[in-house]
C-alpha cells in the first residue's frame, strides 16, 4: 500500500527560535515536512508561490507585511492556495480576526502543546472540519455588532443549506454532516457550495464567522 504524501507545511514568523521550535515539533512526524520559512510577511507571499505547500503557520506580527496582508494576497493570487493558520499569542487579538475574515483557515495559540500543533496541521491539510470551533464561535461573537442588521444572504438560503451552516459551525466534516443529516456525501458537498456562494465567502470559517456576525447562529 502506497504511503500518502507528506503534509508539506511552510513556516512564518520574524523569531529564529519560534520557528526552530515549530519545525522540530513538526519533523518529527513521518507524515509532515517543513519545506521553508520565512521572517517576514513579504517573504512569507514569496516562499509560498515558490513552494506551494499545503499549510503555512503564519504569525500575525511581522515586519514589512503583517500576517493579516500576507494571507490576503497569498488567497487572491493563487489558484489553489494552501490552508493558512495564524498563530498569535492572544487568541482574542483583533489582528487574529482580522485575519479569520481576510480568509485565514484557523488560528494557534503560541502556548499551544506539540500535540495539538501537529493535530491541528493534519486536520487543515486532509479533513474539510472547522478547527478549534468553540473558539471561533467565541472570537466572532466577541467582534460581532450586538443588533446586526439580517444580510441579504440569509433569505436566498434553503432549509437544508441552513442546516448545513449550523453543522459547519459546529466543526462537522461533510461526512459527519451527512450522517447527521441521512443523506449523501455529495449532497453535503453541493449545499456547502452553495453556502460558500451565497454568502460571498471562500471557505467554512469565513462562512461561519459571517453567520455569527449577522445573528445567523445563536452564540450561546
Amino acid at each position: 500500500m502506497t504511503r500518502p504524501s507528506p503534509v508539506r507545511v511552510v513556516l512564518a514568523d520574524d523569531e529564529r527560535m519560534v520557528r526552530t521550535a515549530l519545525r522540530a515539533i513538526l519533523s518529527a512526524e513521518p507524515d509532515l515536512e517543513v519545506v521553508g520559512e520565512a521572517a517576514t510577511g513579504a517573504e512569507a507571499v514569496s516562499v509560498v508561490r515558490d513552494l506551494r505547500p499545503d499549510v503555512v503557520l503564519m504569525d500575525v506580527r511581522m515586519p514589512e507585511v503583517d500576517g493579516i496582508r500576507a494571507t490576503e494576497q497569498i488567497l487572491a493570487t493563487l489558484d489553489e492556495p494552501p490552508r493558512i493558520v495564524v498563530v498569535t499569542t492572544f487568541e482574542n487579538d483583533s489582528y487574529v480576526y482580522d485575519a479569520l475574515r481576510a480568509g485565514a483557515a484557523g488560528f494557534l495559540l503560541k502556548r499551544a502543546d506539540a500535540d495539538a500543533l501537529v493535530q491541528a496541521v493534519r486536520l487543515l491539510a486532509r479533513s474539510d472540519s472547522l478547527l478549534f470551533p468553540a473558539a471561533v464561535r467565541t472570537l466572532a461573537t466577541e467582534h460581532a455588532h450586538a443588533h446586526p442588521a439580517p444580510p441579504e444572504w440569509a433569505a436566498k438560503l434553503t432549509g437544508r443549506e441552513r442546516e448545513v451552516l449550523r453543522h459547519m459551525a459546529e466543526g462537522l466534516t461533510n461526512a459527519e454532516i451527512a450522517r447527521r443529516m441521512e443523506v449523501g456525501p455529495a449532497t453535503v458537498k453541493s449545499h456547502v457550495a452553495a453556502v460558500l456562494a451565497k454568502t460571498g465567502t471562500r471557505d467554512r470559517t469565513q462562512a461561519v464567522i459571517a453567520a455569527y456576525e449577522a445573528g445567523f447562529l445563536n452564540a450561546g
